[in-house]
C-alpha cells in the first residue's frame, strides 16, 4: 500500500533517465522527475509541451497510430484553452453545487442495492464504481442502459495490458461518443454533449472528432478517478478503526480534510503525465535539451517529505494544500470541484447507513490494481 522505496530513492538525486515502452510510438528515454517542487515546475512551466502532435512527443497511454490528438488533454494553449473553455461553465462551484441533490438521491438509491446483496459484497462493483460512472453519464447525456459497455471499454483502454485490446476499446468508445454527439446534435437535451452539439459543433466552433474528444476525456478520466479514489478511502478508513472514529465524528466534520489527505497518500495518477521540453532548460539540477521527454511521477512528488512530513502516514490534521492530486497549472484537473463533491457525499452516506461496515479479507488478499494510469482496486469485499 506504499509506494515503492524507490521512489524515495529517486527523490534524493536529480532526476533520472527512465525507458517509455513502445507501442503506438517507439521505445523512447526520458527524464523522470519525482521532487515535489521539480514536479511543480515541470505542470506551470511553459516551456514543457503537453502537445503529443510535436514530432517526437512522449506517449504513455497507447492509442491507435495515427488517431491523435486524443483530446485537449494532449495539446498546448491557445488551443488548450479554447477546448478547454468550452466546458469549464460544466464544473463551475455553483454548478456543482446544484448537483448536490441528484448525487445524494443516486447514492441513496445505490446503498439501498447494497442492502439488498448477500454479505460479503464487493463495495467496487455495488458502488464506488457506479456511482462517479453513472454521475458522468448522466452529465454527458449517455443513457444509463449503456453503463457496463463504457465500464468496461474505459477499463480496458487504462489497463494498457493487451495493447489490441486498448486499441479495440478505444475505436468502440469513439465510434459510440461519434454516434451520440450526431444523435445530440439533431435532438438536444438538457446534457453536455448536447451544450457541445448545439453551441459549439453547430456553429464549426469544432468539428464532430474533437467533440468526441472531449466528450471522451469527460467520461473516462471523471468516472475511473474518483472510482478509485472512494475505494481506496473507504479502505483507509476500514484499516484504521482510530482514523475512522476521527474522520466520522461530529457528522463528518473532517471528512473533507480526510478525503484531501486521501488523494495525497494514494496518490492515484501513476506515470502517464508526460511533456517535452521545447528548449533547453534546468530542472532538479539537470540540463534538459529541446525534445528531451519528461515523465511526472505525481506519487513521488506527493510523498516528498520535504512538503509533507511523515507522508507515508494518514494524517487529517496537515496541510495538504499542495498536493498535486489534480495537477498544477493550465492542465489542472476541471471536475475536481464533481469529484469532490461525490467523494465527500460518498463517504458520508456510506458510514451512515452502514456504521458496521468492515473489510471481509486479510490485509494481504486486498485485490490492488497497480496499472500505469490509475492505482487502485479491483474489488473491495466488505461485510456489515
Amino acid at each position: 500500500m506504499k509506494p515503492p522505496p524507490e521512489l524515495a530513492e529517486l527523490r534524493a538525486k536529480p532526476p533520472c533517465v527512465v525507458r517509455i515502452p513502445a507501442g503506438a510510438t517507439p521505445e523512447r528515454l526520458a527524464w523522470l522527475v519525482t521532487r515535489h517542487a521539480d514536479v511543480q515546475q515541470a505542470l506551470k512551466d511553459p516551456r514543457m509541451s503537453a502537445d503529443e502532435l510535436k514530432p517526437g512527443a512522449p506517449v504513455r497511454i497507447q492509442l491507435p497510430p495515427g488517431d491523435r490528438p486524443s483530446s485537449f488533454l494532449r495539446m498546448d494553449d491557445p488551443e488548450h484553452n479554447r477546448l478547454r473553455s468550452m466546458i469549464a461553465t460544466e464544473f463551475t462551484a455553483r454548478r456543482v453545487r446544484g448537483l448536490h441533490q441528484p448525487v445524494q438521491a443516486l447514492i441513496d438509491d445505490l446503498l439501498d442495492g447494497l442492502a439488498e446483496r448477500p454479505r460479503p459484497a464487493d463495495l467496487v462493483d455495488a458502488f464506488s464504481q457506479r456511482l462517479p460512472s453513472l454521475v458522468i453519464a448522466r452529465l454527458l447525456g449517455v443513457p444509463d442502459t449503456q453503463y457496463d459497455f463504457f465500464v468496461d471499454r474505459t477499463r480496458v483502454l487504462l489497463s494498457q495490458e493487451d495493447l489490441a485490446a486498448a486499441y479495440t476499446a478505444y475505436m468502440d468508445l469513439t465510434a459510440f461518443l461519434r454516434e451520440l454527439a450526431l444523435v445530440k446534435r439533431e435532438k438536444p437535451e438538457d446534457d453536455l454533449m448536447s451544450r457541445l452539439a448545439t453551441r459549439h459543433m453547430a456553429t464549426g466552433a469544432i468539428d464532430v472528432d474533437q467533440l468526441v474528444g472531449i466528450a471522451r476525456l469527460v467520461l473516462v478520466a471523471g468516472h475511473e478517478t474518483t472510482t478509485n479514489q472512494i475505494a481506496l478511502s473507504v479502505l483507509s478508513l476500514l484499516l484504521d478503526p482510530e482514523l475512522k472514529d476521527q474522520v466520522l465524528a461530529d457528522d463528518g466534520k473532517l471528512v473533507p480534510a480526510f478525503l484531501e489527505e486521501s488523494m495525497r497518500y494514494w496518490s492515484i495518477s501513476q506515470d502517464a503525465i508526460l511533456r517535452m521540453a521545447t528548449e533547453d532548460l534546468e530542472l532538479g539540477g539537470v540540463r534538459m535539451s529541446a525534445g528531451d521527454a519528461v515523465v511526472i511521477s505525481i506519487p513521488g512528488a506527493n510523498h516528498d517529505p520535504g512538503m509533507f512530513p511523515d507522508p507515508e502516514r494518514i494524517d487529517v490534521l496537515r496541510d495538504t494544500s499542495e498536493h498535486l492530486q489534480w495537477g498544477k497549472g493550465p492542465h489542472y484537473c476541471q471536475g475536481a470541484p464533481l469529484a469532490r463533491l461525490e467523494m465527500e457525499l460518498a463517504i458520508k452516506a456510506l458510514f451512515r447507513r452502514f456504521p458496521g461496515l468492515r473489510l471481509n479479507c486479510a490485509r494481504e488478499d486486498i485485490p490492488f490494481r497497480r496499472a500505469p494510469i490509475f492505482y487502485g482496486l479491483t474489488g473491495l469485499p466488505v461485510t456489515w
